[in-house]
């Protein structure tokens, strides 16, 4: 099970936050302030992080930045009743990967939390072989025998995703808020061009394809799988 560190002071709302997660099947640890919390990623392999910001002793922007001062990968999502653009900015470029601001909607926290589980997934999946198409998430590079591609990294991350799940069906919503983050600005045009260039870059490879389900979204169908979905 995931392992979720959310720091929080205002304990009525740490203890809704632990709850609603841990009811959704994750493993789920407490820490009031940044310096608990510190404690806590000693002792415990967390996997994302939800905070607050303001707090006593150790605040949300020192916890952040010590984390990715100690180059801990893990993702970071920030809760505040701080929702100016120039807070939202210092949050992202300060390498949060999302940023909620109170009072929050709990169910958009769980979609949220969902989706940087599985964004995380993908960064930490640094290989993926489709028969002999290697897929390496460490270069963004697509390699077959002598043949080699360099994507660009939301080419690589809907690729990897689509051929990490052959025969699901992902909806441009999943989509996204996986690879483009939940509070991307792009649209769905943007997702249809991204999709467009795949094929284009891997037309007549027969290891794998990507379908359009109409009014559904898209999958991929790997090698065995082409013949019987035609």
């Amino acid at each position: 099970m995931p392992k979720i560190l959310v720091v929080e002071d205002d304990i009525d709302l740490n203890n809704l936050i632990r709850t609603v997660l841990e009811s959704k099947g994750h493993t789920v640890f407490s820490s009031k302030n940044g310096r608990e919390a510190l404690d806590a990623l000693d002792s415990a392999n967390i996997e994302l992080i939800i905070s607050d910001i303001m707090m006593p002793q150790m605040d949300g922007w020192a916890l952040l930045n010590d984390v990715r001062q100690a180059n801990m990968k893990m993702p970071v999502l920030l809760i505040t009743a701080k929702g100016s653009y120039d807070d939202k900015n210092r949050g992202f470029t300060s390498g949060a990967d999302d940023y909620m601001v109170k009072p929050i909607d709990i169910k958009e926290l769980v979609l949220r939390v969902n989706a940087l589980l599985r964004r995380s997934k993908i960064a930490n999946e640094r290989q993926l072989k489709i028969a002999d198409v290697t897929l390496d998430a460490e270069t963004l590079q697509v390699t077959k025998g002598e043949d080699a591609y360099t994507l660009s990294p939301k080419e690589f991350n809907l690729l990897f995703k689509l051929l990490s799940y052959p025969g699901r069906v992902f909806t441009r919503f999943e989509i996204m808020s996986e690879v483009w983050g939940y509070d991307s600005e792009s649209d769905e045009k943007t997702i249809n061009v991204h999709i467009s260039k795949l094929r284009t870059r891997f037309e007549g490879w027969p290891e794998f394809e990507i379908l359009t389900v109409r009014g559904l979204g898209y999958k991929a169908i790997v090698k065995d799988d082409l013949h019987a979905a035609k």
